[in-house]
């Protein structure tokens, strides 16, 4: 059984009727319920397909949040070879909210950056629930300045609510490393590939995702703010973060058509988390096909690019 998203019961009810009557099924005594079951999972296919056909942005957040979503350490494992973690910043401590290290992507070498929420809650409290503090973004630039040494590309998985808000980490420059980090990405000599893997909050996320090519999953976010805190801002009343989910354009396709990214990675029906193997290897295309494009250009030009696709975002809109 799925985990199952409040707006898919209906598919729930389904798939809670075949895993019965398989059980009957199993039976030796029983009767032939082949035909049903047929009939029930054709039914269920047909509900999920006809409800992510559809889905609102508030239930593209909820399925970007989803427990079962893959996460950075699984498109590590599953994508890149020979990883390497490196640790701490070399200023104050290490940040289990950003993994970072090089490994081999097929075949090439590359520095990796990524943001961790854990799926479970050890590993979500070891992580932070991905929120990094100023010491993530630090070691982040720590890796990306050695990638940039050694000419090697760099690929940032983002998937964070935002970065840390707490006292501590407001005490040790959170705005700077986050502004720093981001400098970093738009300053480097080397190809800089991004994918939201889940969401994309705030200056959290743009942190390492400054890149020449931004790539996202279908059913990902990317927002300036989270619904719940925009809702909370707004008409302090966080009950209305679907308002605020509707209102500021967080999806994959509304921000494919301002050109905030550049491209949209299909997920398998139901969500990533359905099938995370094809997902992963879906993602692990695209990022190999980016890296090719990139990798005939010079640093100057790389870093022109950069400059050039986020000057140019919003440039063209009317309000």
């Amino acid at each position: 059984m799925h985990n199952y998203l409040d707006f898919e019961k209906p598919v729930a009810d389904l798939d809670s009727q075949i895993i019965e009557l398989k059980r009957i099924g199993g039976d030796e005594n029983s009767l032939d319920v082949s035909e049903d079951i047929q009939r029930l999972e054709t039914r269920s296919r047909d509900a999920l397909a006809e409800l992510y056909r559809k889905l609102s942005p508030w239930q593209k957040t909820q399925v970007a949040r989803h427990a079962d979503r893959p996460h950075c350490v699984d498109y590590l494992a599953r994508l890149v070879t020979d990883f390497t973690p490196l640790a701490g910043d070399r200023y104050f401590a290490e940040d289990h909210a950003i993994i970072a290290g090089f490994g081999r992507f097929r075949g090439q070498s590359v520095a990796v950056v990524g943001q961790e929420k854990g799926d479970d809650t050890q590993t979500r409290l070891k992580h932070n629930f991905g929120m990094a503090r100023p010491e993530g973004y630090r070691k982040a630039v720590r890796v990306m300045d050695m990638a940039e040494r050694f000419g090697i590309p760099v690929v940032t998985l983002v998937d964070t609510a935002g970065a840390y808000p707490g006292l501590g980490a407001e005490e040790r420059g959170q705005a700077e490393a986050i502004a720093r980090s981001t400098q970093k990405c738009l300053s480097l000599r080397v190809p800089l590939v991004a994918l939201v893997i889940g969401e994309g909050g705030s200056g959290g996320a743009i942190a390492i995702a400054a890149a020449n090519r931004v790539l996202m999953l279908e059913h990902a976010i990317y927002s300036v703010i989270s619904p719940e805190a925009g809702a909370s801002i707004l008409w302090h009343d966080s009950a209305r973060a679907k308002d605020v989910a509707q209102a500021m354009k967080i999806t994959a396709q509304d921000l494919k058509g301002f050109g905030v990214i550049d491209e949209i990675i299909e997920e398998p029906l139901g969500g990533a988390h359905r099938d995370p193997t094809v997902t992963i290897d879906r993602a692990g295309d695209r990022i190999a096909a980016a890296l090719a494009d990139l990798s005939p250009l010079s640093g100057d030009a790389l870093r022109q690019e950069r400059r050039e696709k986020f000057l140019s975002i919003g440039r063209d809109l009317k309000v």
